[in-house]
């Protein structure tokens, strides 16, 4: 039998995807407490997070949005990684507020947003042990957030995948070029 590694690439990016989603599962959590969602997506469904990212840019007036909306077109997939709103009832003040009860609803418990930090962490370091070049984009964790595609999570951050002979996501031009 005869494998060709570039027939068998993209399969291959879609297993890894589901190693990195793994390594984001089992990073430690605040408190012990797992409310973090993860997701990758593929084909169609880069296009439609790259437009989204695009408009966000146009809206924002971001023009490094228009740049990442055209980088992540190369990725083969695309992991999700966010986390729900969940006060963790330590009154830490990490959040810049005395005590959990004072944190007004919109601002994340800082907890929240470490753990996906460490989730992010571990993702990456799997990705660079498993040789496929990734970025972490929070324009386009921010789209897909817009998107509602990890439901009702603050914090999505993306980190698009690619195992090309060149790292896509290294020389990052900017240029206003509607994706769609």
């Amino acid at each position: 039998m005869i494998l060709n590694e570039r027939e068998t690439r993209h399969q291959h990016i879609l297993e890894i995807a589901k190693q990195i989603m793994t390594a984001a599962r089992t990073a430690p959590k605040g408190k012990g407490i797992d409310i973090i969602e993860i997701i990758a997506v593929e084909g169609e469904d880069i296009q439609t997070l790259s437009a989204k990212t695009y408009e966000l840019g146009e809206k924002m007036g971001l023009k490094f949005m228009f740049r990442d909306a055209e980088n992540v077109l190369s990725a083969e997939a695309v992991i999700l990684i966010g986390t729900h709103s969940m006060t963790q009832g330590l009154n830490c003040a990490h959040c810049g507020y005395p005590t959990c009860v004072e944190k007004p609803a919109p601002v994340p418990c800082t907890i929240n947003s470490i753990d996906v930090g460490i989730a992010i962490g571990s993702a990456c370091a799997t990705a660079a042990d498993l040789r496929v070049d990734s970025r972490v984009m929070f324009s386009v964790g921010l789209a897909a957030q817009k998107l509602n595609w990890l439901k009702d999570c603050q914090s999505v951050i993306a980190i698009p995948i690619s195992a090309g002979s060149k790292n896509p996501f290294f020389d990052r031009k900017s240029k206003k070029v509607n994706p769609q």
